[in-house]
């Protein structure tokens, strides 16, 4: 498989060039015309296309398209009297343009630049050739070999944990543990504990000790998502670990040391939020030390068919079914829609019309209404071996809360269990006309009052029916209150007609 595929279109040019590349190790391959050079790059799919004449025309600038279609990226060499066309090539989605004549190892360096950048971003799944795409593959790259925190923001759907993975893999820390946390599905209750871990018996449910995600993390890098939604209250341990790399588990009295690198993300504007009141500025100024802003997809809408196409041929292979893309008009359509919940919401769409649409090509009439119109979108999709990940991460937390939350009754009904009766049985002279309240002792009022005319039956079934609601109806909790044996108690039940 070449690397590069190379027009003929100007010898003069290709011949020393193709030789400088080969000369640096590159794997080339030469076309004689640019309208052969489509079936060469759909056969060969190279990282670069390099364009070095007739630019301008229509096949040349129809092949720029066709390899973008395939992510590749294409370097356009121009005359020095295409200046005006330069700017019509980029905007048509050339990768970037050098002037002739040019310098064999100046070329060399640029087309180096382009492949490692392109074969970045097979690495690490990040998609497009948008300005603001090659922006963030910069930021990557120069942030990646540092530990400094990093705050990535922007929209949903957007990217975040995927730039975040990238600046891990790229580091090197990218052998040791990547520990994503979203902070907002996480209870108050439960995300100090989830942060930091806890010590045996330190809470109600804590039946052993549990170690948290930033010592989990040691020597790796943790991702904070959402990190904007967290309480005030755990603001201040986490501005702690930030400046100490310590920090104690709940409970614990021994402070633990980590070496941990903290990426940050949000979808909210941290500014604001400090603003208010809401988050605090000294974390936001720890967190904020190296900063990523990802555009939303509305502003990069030349990424969309690249995107549309990747998920096309994502889905017919994952869902073995036999699809030939997509028409014109409704690729136009996708391009045209709002996308409020971006990249995300897009996959989805895509995977949906895929498992869905009728025919063999996605048409504009299988675009859900609500799409076009700029709404949000919930559509039936399969799950994916990711999504399915994603959702048993939140199951476990769902699953541990309840089980913080039983522990948290069953102590409260064992309190009420131990709680000592408050059964009385006192008589009430017939001619009394003294207030009840002036009678009884507070503050537990009675549960049986003796009043004359009661037979010992009477009052047994008062008795009985008093214990049985003590213990919530539970039997052998009850006869053991009262003193007799279970088979008693029944007989009692059944004798006195009590439910």
């Amino acid at each position: 498989m070449a690397d590069i595929v190379l027009t003929l279109a100007d010898l003069s040019a290709a011949i020393p060039l193709n030789a400088a590349l080969e000369a640096a190790g590159f794997s080339t391959e030469t076309v004689a015309a640019v309208d052969d050079a489509r079936a060469t790059v759909r056969r060969e799919r190279p990282d670069l296309v390099i364009l070095t004449g007739a630019v301008h025309e229509g096949p040349a600038l129809d092949l720029v398209g066709y390899a973008k279609d395939l992510e590749a990226y294409t370097l356009a060499l121009l005359e020095p009297t295409d200046s005006e066309r330069a700017e019509r090539v980029e905007r048509l989605g050339a990768t970037a343009v050098m002037t002739k004549p040019i310098q064999p190892a100046e070329a060399v360096a640029a087309v180096r630049r382009l492949v490692d950048r392109r074969r970045l971003q097979q690495r690490i799944g990040i998609t497009g050739q948008s300005g603001a795409i090659y922006q963030v593959l910069v930021q990557i790259e120069q942030m990646a070999p540092v530990t400094s925190t990093v705050l990535i923001q922007g929209e949903s759907g957007t990217g975040k944990e995927l730039v975040a993975k990238a600046l891990h893999d790229l580091s090197n820390r990218h052998g040791k543990p990547f520990i994503p946390v979203n902070c907002a599905a996480l209870p108050e209750t439960l995300l100090e504990s989830e942060l930091f871990g806890h010590e045996k018996g330190s809470f109600t449910g804590a039946a052993e000790r549990r170690l948290g995600r930033f010592e989990l993390a040691n020597h790796g890098t943790i991702f904070l998502d959402e990190i904007g939604e967290i309480p005030l209250s755990v603001q201040v341990k986490l501005l702690r670990v930030l400046e100490s790399r310590a920090f104690f588990r709940v409970g614990g009295t021994q402070p633990i040391d980590v070496d941990v690198r903290v990426i940050a993300a949000t979808n909210r504007t941290l500014k604001d939020q400090v603003a208010t009141g809401e988050f605090r500025e000294d974390l936001y100024y720890r967190l904020n030390v190296l900063n990523i802003a990802l555009a939303p997809l509305r502003e990069r809408r030349e990424d969309i068919p690249i995107l549309v196409r990747r998920f096309i041929r994502e889905f017919s292979k994952q869902h073995d079914r036999a699809f030939r893309g997509i028409t014109g008009e409704a690729m136009q359509r996708l391009v045209e829609a709002h996308w409020p919940g971006n990249v995300r919401q897009l996959r989805n769409l895509i995977e949906s019309m895929v498992v869905l649409a009728p025919g063999a090509e996605i048409r504009a009439a299988d675009i859900p209404r609500d799409v076009l119109e700029g709404a949000h979108t919930l559509l039936p999709v399969l799950a994916t071996p990711a999504a399915r990940q994603a959702g048993l991460q939140e199951l476990e937390i769902l699953w541990r809360s309840l089980l913080e939350l039983r522990a948290q009754v069953d102590e409260l009904r064992r309190r009420v269990e131990d709680r000592p009766s408050r059964v009385q049985v006192i008589e009430i002279p017939e001619t009394t006309i003294t207030p009840l309240h002036d009678v009884v002792p507070e503050p537990a009022a009675p549960d049986i009052l003796y009043r004359p005319g009661m037979t010992m039956a009477d009052v047994e079934k008062a008795t009985i029916g008093a214990a049985l609601r003590e213990s919530r109806g539970n039997r052998r909790q009850a006869a053991a209150k009262l003193g007799i044996g279970e088979r008693t108690l029944y007989r009692k039940i059944k004798e006195y007609g009590l439910d």
